[in-house]
């Protein structure tokens, strides 16, 4: 079994890291509010005093944090991953959203400290984290992959390997920008449904049986028309970072994204509005604002 270092213990972070145990690894977890490890702790898990430390013996480090900063201060921090001078072949596996430019920079970076780089963000809420059912979007050498799959298997099931290193998250953005979209559009249409004088709940459930229904839409709309916010499966905060670092690779491209523009500007208006750390569901509060200043015109 390979000894592993596993930085950032959120809901997703936990879940990867209690699948790892019971894979049985030898873990060693990091996280800034070092609370959180305890229940891997009582499992067995050693928690280490920072990413250095925790990285110095591994024969893997995986991370699972929550943005490009997060990621940087964790691999290139003062005690980061890298000052902790992990082996060489070590592999680098990083599974949070991040911004494509990023992810190729810190490619660079691991694979000029002699490590093994494999960009692997993630698809699943955290109950898939725990039960180790994610899929997982892989950009990566296939040699390193191969290296790496006796890990990634632990808590995923599906793996789709797209390319090289920054195609998962190629693809990881795409997919997070249109779920971007299709939740401005479910906030839209309930507002104008409220407007119209319907029943948001019946709304949620014909929009559930209907051509819309894609597992976000479907749990979004009900969350929406329950006005469910404060139980957070995705924040604003996120859904917000995740589609400007989406629009980013766009503009990078050379690719028009107005849809995804619209999407962001709400997003935007809702951090403003002091709903960034609620459901992103919470986003149809400003379509009902927008609807109501649109109808005094």
């Amino acid at each position: 079994m390979a000894r592993v270092a596993l930085i950032g213990l959120g809901r997703m972070g936990s879940g990867i890291a209690s699948r790892l145990l019971d894979a049985g690894h030898d873990l060693v977890v990091a996280n800034r509010t070092p609370e959180r490890a305890a229940p891997l702790v009582a499992r067995g898990a050693r928690l280490a005093s920072s990413p250095a430390a925790a990285a110095a013996d591994a024969d893997a480090v995986v991370v699972m944090v929550s943005d490009d900063d997060a990621s940087r201060a964790v691999w290139l921090g003062a005690d980061g991953v890298f000052a902790g001078r992990p082996g060489p072949g070590t592999l680098a596996i990083e599974c949070s959203t991040l911004s494509h430019d990023w992810v190729l920079e810190l490619s660079d970076a691991a694979s000029a400290a002699g490590l093994r780089y494999v960009d692997c963000p993630v698809t699943g809420l955290p109950e898939a984290a725990a039960a180790g059912t994610l899929t997982l979007l892989v950009g990566a050498d296939p040699g390193v992959l191969a290296a790496a799959m006796p890990l990634l298997e632990a808590f995923s099931a599906r793996l789709l390997h797209f390319g090289g290193v920054g195609a998962g998250t190629s693809y990881k953005l795409i997919v997070n920008l249109i779920g971007a979209v299709q939740i401005a559009g479910v906030a839209e249409g309930l507002a104008m449904a409220e407007r119209a004088g319907l029943d948001l709940g019946q709304v949620a459930e014909a929009i559930a049986s209907g051509q819309a229904a894609s597992p976000q839409v479907v749990r979004n709309s009900r969350r929406m028309a329950a006005a469910d916010h404060d139980e957070v499966v995705f924040s604003g905060r996120l859904r917000h970072k995740d589609t400007a670092y989406a629009i980013r690779l766009a503009e990078r491209l050379g690719v028009g994204a107005p849809f995804g523009q619209v999407a962001l500007d709400g997003l935007e208006s809702l951090l403003a509005a002091g709903l960034g750390e609620v459901n992103e569901s919470a986003v149809i509060e400003i379509a009902r604002r927008r609807t109501q200043r649109d109808s005094g015109r």
